[in-house]
């Protein structure tokens, strides 16, 4: 089911063996930190490249927020089927919760899926344009690398994890070890 702007029901699963998916207590704590890092030096790198000159307001708005939803739709579409999930927000940022239990791969895949089809995809067919459609791509390979400041940086965390690692509500277990 798909809660929005509401907390996920409450979780009765034991995660005592279980670990957290950021292990150091300083990293976890200015995670957001690196996020936010990151969203600046490509906002600066989209600048310097003219990224945010392409069309009028109107535009570049609608296009903002037609990325943004189907960036969340994506990762909504790798584990509606397996699990709740929950969007929330605060602020300007908006994330998503699941109370799923997923694989390395799966888990891999909801944080990369929609940088692989908003931004990499992208990419790879501005080489076969230009003009206005050319302009349009880059502006969405930018907005969505952007918005996907932390699907970034937990795809690297994930990477590192072991291969049979299960991974549920902000912890990961080893399954050789359950």
């Amino acid at each position: 089911m798909l809660y929005l702007f509401k907390p996920l029901p409450a979780n009765d699963r034991d995660f005592s063996n279980w670990k957290p998916f950021i292990k150091n207590v300083w990293f976890r704590r200015n995670f957001m930190k690196f996020v936010y890092s990151l969203q600046i030096i490509l906002i600066i790198i989209s600048m310097m490249l003219g990224v945010w000159n392409f069309a009028n307001g109107m535009i570049k708005g609608s296009v903002f927020i037609l990325v943004f939803i189907v960036h969340e739709l994506l990762h909504i579409s790798v584990v509606y089927k397996i699990g709740d999930i929950s969007l929330t927000h605060s602020g300007i940022f908006f994330w998503l919760n699941s109370n799923a239990v997923m694989s390395k791969k799966r888990f891999w895949l909801f944080m990369t899926l929609p940088l692989l089809v908003l931004t990499i995809i992208p990419m790879i067919f501005m080489l076969l344009t230009d003009g206005f459609v050319f302009e349009l791509l880059r502006y969405i390979l930018c907005v969505n690398a952007i918005i996907a400041g932390s699907d970034i940086v937990n795809s690297i965390l994930i990477a590192v994890k072991p291969s049979n690692a299960k991974f549920c509500g902000g912890y990961y277990i080893d399954s050789r070890n359950t």
